[in-house]
């Protein structure tokens, strides 16, 4: 897809403009006519037409990337056995009669140019209809709805077949990604969020409704689908400059020579998509098997998550969760509350999900989220044996007077440590406080000092090393004996023992928690 912008959609609705109630009752009475027909009119007669054959640039960039990515050998059980097989023979009058059965609202015209693209797909890359057979059964059912949802015509889906042979990673030269190859600008120009983390262009749900939007807006400009699907490919400049030289026409095989040369191609490609991807059997294809997850649930996650943390949790393959999720660029979802993200998961995964809760979140979550969200700048760390840093929570009444009072130090002090600007605090708030202390330590039962959190009120020994002493308590404590069976995870474990996934694996000295069916987990009774 080129870079298309809304205002460039705009500014030529002024000089468009054309009664499109006309228009599709004109496209339903020519349906189906033969592409001479259409240019007879053309000052480029039919003897004339350009009928050779251009292969769209993103068409092999993309079925190059499709058979080569990790996405394809993850999912295709067994490839296409490439067998080279004599060619089915079929006339021009059953190409033309079987387009002509196709239930669709966009015409399907028969042509030698549209026979030179059918040629293409069912017989020099018939493995790739078979790929792409393969993964409609997934992609298919969810594109329908949002094409229904949005009452547009349901034969769009084959520009995705056209477009990125099904593959949601496909990513073209241009820099084009997704099912339906937006460039970034377009992209976020109908919603589609791009940054470090995200790129949405890849999220097939998202990308499709932003498909959808385009197709209205071109709709509403030329009032025919063929001109529609041009523009997808060359953009509505382009299709109004050939209008111009056709004369004002406005049919796509009326102004066919005066369109960019891969453009001319694109329709007649998406009319044999239509074709391969339903009369493959007459021609001896079969879809390939794949280990694609048909029932499958979506979770809406509000806090920061990381693929590893699903994978371990669930005991679920990484791969399977990339390849459902293809929009998040580093295996993290980066949810909020304000801003939660779906998670794609086969259905008795997403189940598991829901069942743990927050482990799942807390699981390794300082070991794989190491972004320091707030950080002490140098100069402001104890100067001398008798200072004490202290984080002390904000309590009703309290003004930043009365603390720094509290403490014998100076608002601005105060206000340096925790650059801030204002003397304004909210209750509950946490503010650090560097204090001299005379070499004792400050008890306040009410802070939240990083000293007295892990301290013994009454001597104000520190504790080094709570995890460690903890694991060491569970260690010497008693324990019975679970033997793992098919099915197992720790979260089930964990569920009829009444014990966290944390104790089981620290008691067990544990780090991966996928588990081997037969072996032994202490669960501690104490």
């Amino acid at each position: 897809m080129r870079n298309i912008l809304t205002g460039i959609v705009l500014c030529f609705v002024g000089a468009l403009t054309t009664n499109a109630q006309t228009v599709v009752w004109e496209t339903q009475k020519t349906a189906n006519r033969d592409v001479n027909d259409s240019v007879k009119d053309n000052p480029a007669s039919a003897d004339t037409l350009d009928t050779s054959i251009f292969i769209p640039e993103g068409f092999e960039t993309n079925v190059e990337s499709l058979l080569n990515s990790w996405y394809v050998h993850y999912y295709v059980k067994q490839s296409p056995q490439n067998n080279v097989q004599p060619s089915v023979r079929v006339s021009d009058e059953e190409y033309q009669n079987r387009l002509s059965r196709l239930p669709h609202i966009i015409e399907m015209p028969y042509n030698s140019i549209v026979k030179n693209y059918i040629d293409l797909y069912i017989n020099r890359r018939s493995y790739v209809i078979e790929y792409m057979l393969g993964l409609s059964d997934f992609y298919f059912p969810m594109i329908e709805r949002i094409l229904d949802e949005n009452q547009l015509p349901l034969e769009l889906k084959y520009l995705a077949v056209v477009e990125s042979a099904l593959d949601p990673m496909a990513l073209s030269r241009a820099g084009a990604s997704g099912l339906w190859q937006f460039i970034v600008s377009t992209g976020k120009a109908y919603g589609l969020e791009i940054n470090s983390l995200i790129d949405e262009r890849r999220d097939p749900v998202k990308a499709t409704y932003a498909a959808c939007r385009y197709f209205k807006d071109m709709y509403d400009i030329y009032g025919d689908w063929n001109l529609v699907i041009a523009s997808y490919n060359c953009g509505p400049g382009s299709v109004n400059k050939a209008i111009r030289r056709a004369g004002g026409k406005r049919d796509y095989w009326a102004i066919y020579n005066y369109l960019p040369r891969e453009t001319r191609g694109y329709l007649p490609l998406f009319i044999a998509a239509n074709y391969a991807m339903n009369y493959y059997a007459q021609h001896g294809l079969s879809p390939v098997s794949t280990n694609l997850p048909l029932a499958t649930d979506t979770i809406m996650v509000n806090k920061i998550l990381h693929f590893d943390q699903i994978a371990e949790m669930l005991n679920i393959d990484k791969e399977m969760i990339r390849a459902l999720n293809p929009q998040y660029k580093r295996d993290i979802i980066p949810g909020y509350d304000d801003t939660p993200r779906p998670l794609l998961l086969p259905s008795t995964s997403a189940y598991a999900f829901i069942s743990l809760g927050d482990s799942v979140y807390k699981y390794r979550a300082e070991e794989l989220f190491t972004n320091r969200t707030y950080v002490e700048p140098g100069g402001y760390t104890a100067q001398g044996s008798n200072e004490e840093r202290i984080v002390h929570k904000v309590r009703s009444g309290e003004t930043m007077n009365t603390i720094a009072n509290k403490y014998g130090v100076t608002v601005s002090d105060v206000k340096r440590w925790n650059n801030l600007r204002s003397s304004r605090l909210k209750v509950g708030s946490r503010i650090i406080i560097y204090a001299d202390n005379g070499g004792f330590r400050i008890s306040d039962n009410d802070s939240s000092s990083e000293t007295s959190e892990n301290s013994n009120t009454s001597n104000r020994i520190t504790t080094t090393n709570s995890k460690s002493s903890n694991s060491s308590q569970l260690a010497s404590g008693s324990f019975s004996k679970y033997k793992v069976r098919s099915g197992d995870t720790f979260a089930s474990i964990s569920k009829k023992s009444g014990v966290s996934v944390k104790t089981l694996m620290e008691f067990n000295k544990i780090t991966n928690p996928k588990l081997i069916v037969g072996q032994i987990i202490k669960i501690p009774t104490t």
